[in-house]
């Protein structure tokens, strides 16, 4: 035997002892969760972790004290999780999701009242038309236009703009998502192709002012750079407000940036098409509710988290969802208003609520973290 293999055999043996001792420590881990719930305790117990670390960090070998504490930070992560088993089946959040999956219908609707954003030819309409088969409409010219619409009862769903792949999250929409307490029950991918329109016998050389939605304009910086610079350029409420605007104006030498289904609905001429900088532009829009809906055969999950400003509490999140093998589509941060270094995250996970592990998870994070949000559960159309 070699030196290596007597080495690795030290080790084998080493691992069936600890499986031994860390499988006692589970089930005392077990024990102490059932005390827990009986006596209303929460799950995390910072004062006894910080003990804990304290005295392992001063009996280890000086040489191996910071990995011993990540170990050991590793071990109270795990064994806050498995204890949250035992302790969250009356949780507020397991009974909303289980009571969404048994009431909630087989299939999606094919019709609905729908609020959108903006006006007809906006992508939000377009993005509309992709999920429902024939939507009733209602339009509104800001996102809290949608919110109100829908808590109101007026429409049954909302639609709107959460992330675009080149200029990333909406932070107004999920800041409302999480302020009036709605859940996402689908969601679709839809390319974003930019096209140049002006009045029909309009020419290139006759545009003096060129007219669109702030993001829009971002978008197609790199060919507006290659125009005259006498051309204005004016950020509007919406793209098809912009084609909207244009047709209605008596000036000819204006022009709009917007989609190619803008072109018929509002009499316009095509100048230049595809002129944004990305061929890969991609939003996607969510579909809003009021109550939460999960339709058989949701596969991703929409979360939302405020955590505490210390080391390692991203990664022990993070830790959790590889445990149970889920995969993250989606991590984005973004500094909280009014409080120094704290953040707030998006995630995106494709996972089933239907899983019992993952429905646990949830409501882990629901007890144990201040700032959690769930955003639910739904399908996303490519």
């Amino acid at each position: 035997m070699t030196d290596i293999e007597k080495q690795r055999q030290l080790i084998d043996e080493t691992d069936e002892q600890l499986l031994e001792l860390l499988t006692k420590r589970m089930e005392c881990s077990k024990q102490i969760a059932l005390i827990k719930k009986e006596k209303g305790l929460p799950v995390y117990d910072s004062r006894r972790e910080r003990s804990v670390i304290s005295g392992i960090s001063s009996k280890a070998d000086p040489q191996l004290v910071t990995y011993m504490q990540s170990v050991w930070e590793m071990i109270f992560s795990v064994s806050r999780s498995y204890q949250s088993r035992f302790m969250t089946d009356g949780s507020k959040l397991r009974s909303l999701i289980d009571d969404a999956k048994k009431n909630t219908a087989e299939t999606f609707p094919s019709y609905a009242v729908v609020a959108c954003q903006g006006i007809e030819g906006a992508n939000s309409q377009l993005a509309c038309d992709r999920v429902f088969r024939d939507p009733g409409i209602m339009y509104f010219s800001r996102f809290e236009g949608v919110f109100q619409a829908v808590s109101s009862g007026m429409c049954r769903y909302g639609i709107l703009p959460i992330e675009n792949s080149t200029a990333g999250s909406v932070n107004e929409v999920y800041d409302l998502m999480r302020k009036n307490k709605f859940y996402i029950v689908r969601s679709v991918k839809y390319k974003i192709e930019h096209c140049l329109m002006a009045k029909p016998g309009t020419k290139l050389s006759d545009i003096t002012e060129i007219r669109s939605h702030e993001q829009a304009i971002s978008q197609c910086s790199e060919y507006l750079m290659t125009l005259s610079d006498d051309i204005a350029v004016t950020a509007v409420e919406n793209t098809a407000v912009a084609a909207r605007q244009v047709s209605e104006s008596n000036e000819t030498g204006t022009a709009a940036i917007c989609s190619r289904e803008c072109a018929e609905l509002y009499g316009l001429n095509v100048l230049k098409d595809n002129i944004g900088n990305s061929d890969s532009n991609f939003t996607r829009f969510i579909v809003i509710s009021k109550k939460l809906e999960i339709y058989p055969g949701s596969d991703k999950i929409s979360l939302m988290m405020q955590l505490p400003h210390r080391p390692g509490s991203l990664a022990q999140v993070i830790s959790k969802f590889s445990a149970l093998g889920l995969n993250l589509t989606k991590l984005e941060s973004r500094p909280i208003a009014g409080k120094d270094f704290e953040f707030m995250f998006y995630f995106d996970v494709r996972a089933d609520v239907a899983g019992e592990d993952v429905e646990t998870l949830l409501c882990e994070f629901d007890e144990q973290i201040d700032g959690f949000t769930y955003l639910g559960s739904y399908t996303e159309i490519s």
